[in-house]
């Protein structure tokens, strides 16, 4: 989820009227792959992190056809979807796309050719296959494991005369050590930032195995999901309440996440973030602020007695192909190029992902990396992937209306009741 500079105007203009007319000759637009070209569209390849890891895997795709050239086009993120949209209303555009897991890929699945018969030898090899599957078909391969750690600067802690060691296990004792950090320090509790409607999402994953019973967890993925029940109430009030009682920085709602939130957190200026464990906001980009042996990665306090705790995550990003390319397979080979492990590997080494390749040491990460990669096992998919991105939408929209105080917890719970039951 990464927020890329924004493009001029102008520059987005244009990629959208190429996407819109599916030019064959435009830049940015799929040739067909048997006439020698196969064009990608994501928001990674301009990012220098990301430059050895597409080197790897062009590298790998070139090997088996050396005859047919890649073009990788970034695009903004913030304008992502809708470009993709305008792409998938003309049936023309890239071969390989690009996508978050879980509602973004499902919502267009329609788009998009099933992978299933080309990636069969990757399948124990990759992790993180759920978030892009759907009726049983996977539509793509995982490059990423993508979660939502509940980070701590120990350092803070530490200077509140906290123990950095023994981060509190229950909501009470967590909200009682925030004042006394606060107190203390000057830090708020939590760094957050919802102008994009994002924060809800990460705070309902971090927050949701510690508020609702294991079996409410596991109906809410399985897409039995009860909006009147107690503890689904319960997630949102914590939302309001938290902002409400000043644990968060001020300014949420107008404060971005990528990478405003973030900031806040690693110039100390909030004790807490829930951040992610691959590509950005995460343990990596920290510990270019924070010492690594002072970032903490703690198991989110628990709200409900009969709550267990659970790293949740799920398939991060990874790339599918689009319907409409001629060679299909020849797109595909590109998908595993983009997934081997040599590719992935130099993906954690200059980018700090975790990746789908459960084969990769990451041994030498630091501690934080440690915590989080020993949490996968007993980890479960995150609440909000499993959430049409119609609902994802408004749900981010309550979101902010609930810290103005627009809205009730009531009326937005069942607006999303609502939201989700019409898909």
């Amino acid at each position: 989820m990464k927020q890329r500079a924004l493009w001029s105007a102008v520059l987005v203009a244009g990629l959208m009227a190429t996407a819109g007319c599916g030019s064959a000759s435009g830049p940015g637009s799929s040739t067909g792959g048997t006439s020698g070209k196969l064009v990608v569209w994501d928001w990674k390849s301009g990012d220098a992190k990301a430059a050895g890891y597409l080197e790897k895997a062009k590298a790998d795709f070139a090997e088996n056809h050396p005859g047919v050239a890649v073009e990788f086009v970034a695009q903004p993120f913030d304008q992502y979807y809708t470009l993709l949209g305008t792409a998938i209303q003309s049936g023309k555009g890239p071969d390989v796309i690009l996508f978050n897991g879980g509602g973004q890929i499902r919502d267009r699945s329609d788009a998009l050719a099933p992978l299933d018969t080309y990636v069969t030898e990757d399948r124990q090899r990759l992790a993180g296959w759920d978030a892009f599957t759907k009726a049983g078909k996977v539509y793509a391969s995982p490059v990423t494991l993508q979660g939502h750690p509940l980070y701590y600067n120990k350092d803070l802690y530490q200077k509140a005369g906290l123990n950095p060691d023994a981060p509190a296990g229950t909501w009470s004792d967590f909200v009682k050590n925030c004042g006394t950090i606060t107190e203390k320090t000057g830090a708020k509790c939590f760094a957050l930032g919802n102008k994009e409607g994002y924060g809800i999402q990460f705070f309902l994953s971090a927050m949701g195995s510690t508020t609702l019973t294991a079996q409410e967890y596991d109906d809410w993925i399985a897409g039995k999901r009860n909006w009147t029940s107690a503890n689904v109430k319960r997630l949102f009030e914590l939302w309001k309440e938290a902002n409400d009682s000043g644990l968060n920085n001020d300014g949420v709602n107008s404060t971005a996440m990528f990478n405003d939130e973030f900031a806040l957190f690693q110039s100390g200026k909030a004790a807490n973030v829930i951040g992610l464990m691959s590509d950005v906001g995460h343990w990596k980009d920290f510990a270019e602020f924070i010492a690594p042996d002072k970032i903490g990665v703690m198991a989110a306090p628990v709200v409900t007695p009969s709550a267990t705790p659970s790293l949740p995550y799920d398939g991060g990003i990874g790339y599918a192909v689009a319907k409409w390319t001629k060679d299909p397979k020849l797109a595909a080979d590109l998908v595993r190029s983009l997934t081997s492990t040599d590719a992935l590997k130099a993906f954690y080494v200059d980018g700090g992902a975790i990746t789908s390749d459960t084969s990769i040491d990451v041994s030498a990460g630091g501690p934080a990396v440690k915590t989080i990669v020993s949490a996968v096992k007993a980890g479960k998919p995150a609440l909000h992937v499993a959430l049409s991105s119609k609902t994802l939408d408004l749900m981010g929209r309550l979101s902010q209306q609930l810290l103005s105080g627009s809205t009730t917890v009531d009326e937005a719970v069942r607006q999303l009741a609502a939201s989700d039951t019409t898909g």
